[in-house]
């Protein structure tokens, strides 16, 4: 990993984005923090400066491909290069499965998917320019096609969840394929995808009721984007390694 990079954090305004701009920023990154609104973006990043952290705020709604581009252009001019992009913006819509919408996965994969997509496809450029290029996706343990076909397990039991579970299923996927891609094509060797697993975390997502701390979730996240360069590339993860896929 190299000194000093520069890092994007998706929907780092509060909950587990804005801890893992925190610990990014602790261990010596610039942390561009990626928010939807801009006051809530810049009221983040002025508590985590008053730690004396180096946190920039970014107006960075995902779903706007012309606002996604316009952080790509300040990233251009001010750094050259982006050395570490967490995707960690995302959404859940709560219904009991069979009275779920395609409306509601739509909305979901809006956000969880497609703006996976265009963020990561917008900053290739930028991450091919990097030394040593690492991207985290923040997945769910209900991404497991695994744990959740265990009948009796909390997991099994999530069946209001099918449009967060089936877009975190999908952003493993595009884990996957952009791992394989980056492997083959000249140029983008050198960019290290992961997926992670942050546990159930108590945040806005899940209204407050995980048992794990902001802090203890973005452990693996952290992890993942300051791998060495001998570290995976392609895989699933959370802290106490390979996640079931």
């Amino acid at each position: 990993m190299i000194d000093n990079p520069t890092a994007l954090v998706t929907g780092a305004n509060k909950g587990l984005g804005r801890e893992t701009a925190r610990q990014l920023a602790a261990a010596g990154a610039t942390v561009l923090l990626g928010s939807r609104d801009m006051r809530r973006g810049e009221a983040a990043a002025a508590e985590l400066a008053a730690e004396g952290l180096r946190v920039l705020p970014v107006q960075l709604d995902v779903t706007d491909v012309d606002g996604v581009e316009r952080v790509a252009a300040r990233i251009r001019e001010e750094f050259g290069s982006l050395d570490i992009l967490v995707n960690n913006a995302g959404g859940i819509v709560e219904s009991p499965a069979l009275s779920t919408t395609a409306a509601d996965v739509r909305a979901t994969y809006e956000t969880n998917v497609f703006g996976v997509v265009t963020v990561t496809h917008t900053m290739l450029p930028l991450l091919a320019a990097s030394a040593a290029a690492r991207i985290v996706n923040v997945s769910s343990t209900t991404a497991s096609l695994t744990l959740t076909s265990e009948p009796g397990t909390i997991y099994a039991d999530a069946d209001h969840i099918l449009p967060y579970a089936s877009s975190k299923a999908a952003l493993n996927m595009l884990t996957v394929q952009y791992a394989q891609a980056f492997r083959r094509e000249p140029g983008y060797g050198h960019i290290k995808i992961n997926s992670a697993s942050p546990g159930l975390t108590a945040t806005d997502l899940t209204h407050n009721a995980g048992a794990r701390t902001a802090e203890e979730g973005a452990g693996i996240i952290v992890k993942l984007a300051t791998l060495p360069d001998d570290g995976p590339s392609g895989g699933y993860f959370n802290e106490d390694g390979p996640a079931p896929w």
